[in-house]
């Protein structure tokens, strides 16, 4: 999975991806030239049995890290490794797929699996970073000694992880990727592939590289596919909430199978693409897939002990669909052995917690009275959480509060929590939460347990934030603060020129986005680094309302403070402040105690 970032994506607000690969068995054969024939730049290398019949998932050894600073300098011995994979061999995880070619992980748990004759093979990394060929070089010559020294251990190489999707955050273009799997490729026997999202390997739209010229240089597919990330980042390809379902267990099920299905049809998409550029007889595994057992990043309502056994049960289905000879990918690497706390908001998708303690996704298979260790906590199928129906936000009182450590007695409680915040776009265009690489954040003077970092990752027009209650499942009357309303929040930043600030009413077709331009000295709002308090009235950020992006001919795009579904926006949009992309990067923005007083 992708390394430590903030919440991203807004189910509510972005460009809405669709699987749009569908090609006639016909049109496939003829792109294809006939017969079958794969083109290709290099003659593939068939993958060893032991990827179809072993149950696969990956393993990186990190305990104690908090950050990525911290995973940097973390100790790891093979002792902790032994305890690691001793526990992988115990519940008949035997293939493990590792990241790197590092002295520090890799070589030591090739080490430990042949000096302790442990039944498990390996698919090796071979890390892949942006803009360092130094390191790259230096990683490949590691790479290609390991798969020669290990060759009876290791089955597979792997080159970059998810470098080519539109959202990387450790990006590549094709051409250099394709150059250096084809340098690893030349020095081992082994097949080679590298690990990306399925959006990339299917071009599932415009805004995906053309996978080509690393389709000729690889000997199979290594696909990610993430239907939970999805109903975060980017916005949901499928429908997770399920309202069609009465709300409860049956809901639960229908989310679950609705999840599974997803993951299915981006195979489907990628095995529909490969086919129809000349690789019919491409093997294709799952490299990464996985579902939270906590949420971490937004998966409120979805992320869950019962849920991530119910996707984890519904992958098992479709692995011995494979295995019975019904089609579909050579093997699903679980998306991952442990927790790793060091990822932030990208941590929870573990089998274990860090402490080593057995999920509810896998206590069967470690019982405890063979001494395996449990996560705290007993859970039943009526567990699982599920989307639960849209409600209208009760306001009380003369304050409506956004986000804040605590509000007066009689107002409204705080309708949104640090994992209720989402970036503009796709890929998003600006990330928030509570921690900062790992630090909580610190709030404002009189407001100061916890504040909300931005951090805008701006494309060529600008970019957003929007905070969404009860993720997407809450909205608030909000019309009695039409009149003598205010939208007062508390802000630092050292931003350059204008920023955009206000809330959205509607969703969908009927979104309506109401943000005004505000400049250093406005509304008491001040851009010299420090902490200041921003009172706008709602009258003023009204004059600026326009209908949402693509809704400009619906007739239910309209300002209504009866639906208001995102109570708090900063954003900046580049046409409106007149900034520009460079300016805007890389500087953060500090959020705290934001509510409606009237």
């Amino acid at each position: 999975m992708k390394f430590a970032q903030l919440f991203s994506a807004s189910t509510l607000r972005a460009i809405w991806l669709r699987t749009i690969v569908t090609l006639s068995a016909c049109a496939l054969l003829a792109s294809c030239g006939g017969g079958g024939t794969v083109v290709t730049g290099v003659t593939p290398r068939a993958l060893s049995s032991e990827l179809s019949t072993r149950n696969a998932v990956n393993y990186a050894p990190y305990r104690t890290s908090l950050n990525e600073a911290a995973r940097a300098v973390e100790v790891i011995t093979e002792a902790m490794i032994k305890q690691d994979l001793d526990l992988m061999v115990a519940g008949n995880f035997r293939l493990i797929r590792l990241f790197d070619s590092s002295d520090k992980v890799a070589k030591q748990t090739l080490k430990v699996i042949r000096d302790n004759s442990l039944d498990i093979k390996v698919m090796l990394g071979v890390w892949i970073a942006s803009g360092n060929d130094a390191f790259n070089q230096a990683e490949i010559a590691r790479g290609a000694a390991l798969a020669k020294q290990y060759s009876d251990i290791v089955v597979a190489v792997s080159v970059g992880n998810e470098t080519m999707v539109s959202w990387s955050f450790n990006p590549l273009s094709v051409a250099q990727m394709a150059a250096y799997i084809k340098s690893v490729r030349s020095q081992v026997t082994q097949p080679v592939t590298t690990d990306d999202n399925w959006a990339f390997f299917a071009q599932s739209s415009s805004n995906e590289k053309n996978p080509r010229a690393v389709l000729d240089v690889i000997d199979f597919v290594a696909m990610h596919t993430y239907p939970l990330a999805e109903t975060i980042h980017p916005p949901a390809t499928w429908d997770w909430q399920q309202f069609g379902v009465t709300a409860g267990p049956l809901r639960a099920t229908a989310m679950m199978d609705a999840s599974i299905a997803a993951a299915r049809q981006q195979y489907a998409a990628v095995r529909a693409h490969i086919d129809s550029v000349g690789f019919p007889k491409m093997p294709i595994v799952i490299g990464e897939t996985g579902w939270k057992a906590v949420a971490s990043s937004g998966e409120s309502n979805r992320a869950h002990p019962v849920n991530q056994k119910m996707y984890f049960d519904r992958l098992q289905t479709w692995t011995n669909e494979m295995r019975a000879g019904r089609g579909g990918p050579q093997s699903i690497f679980y998306f991952a052995a442990f927790d790793e706390e060091w990822k932030g908001s990208d941590d929870k998708w573990g089998l274990f917690n860090k402490a080593r303690e057995a999920r509810h996704v896998v206590q069967a298979l470690y019982p405890k009275a063979q001494g395996f260790a449990h996560e705290a906590g007993s859970y039943t199928q009526a567990d699982a959480l599920f989307a639960p129906n849209v409600t209208d936000a009760v306001v009380t009182g003369s304050r409506f509060t956004v986000y804040a450590d605590s509000v007066p007695a009689g107002a409204s409680a705080a309708v949104v929590t640090g994992a209720n915040w989402f970036g503009w776009d796709n890929p998003a265009t600006a990330f928030a939460g509570e921690e900062d690489s790992g630090v909580p954040v610190t709030g404002a003077p009189g407001d100061v347990a916890r504040g909300i970092v931005v951090k805008p990752v701006p494309k060529v027009w600008g970019w957003g934030m929007l905070a969404a209650p009860g993720n997407g499942t809450v909205t608030a009357d909000l019309s009695a603060f039409e009149a003598t309303g205010n939208l007062i929040f508390s802000i630092k930043t050292a931003y350059p020129g204008k920023i955009e600030i206000g809330f959205a009413t509607g969703s969908g077709a009927s979104t309506y986005d109401v943000y005004t331009p505000i400049s250093s000295g406005q509304y008491g709002y001040f851009n010299d680094g420090n902490w200041h308090t921003v009172t706008i009235p709602i009258r003023d950020i009204k004059l600026s309302g326009n209908k949402g992006s693509g809704n400009e001919g619906s007739a239910s795009s309209v300002f209504d403070l009866t639906k208001v579904t995102n109570p708090f926006v900063v954003a900046d949009r580049f046409g409106k402040t007149g900034n520009n992309q460079a300016g805007a990067t890389n500087t953060k923005i500090f959020v705290d105690n934001i509510y409606w007083s009237k």
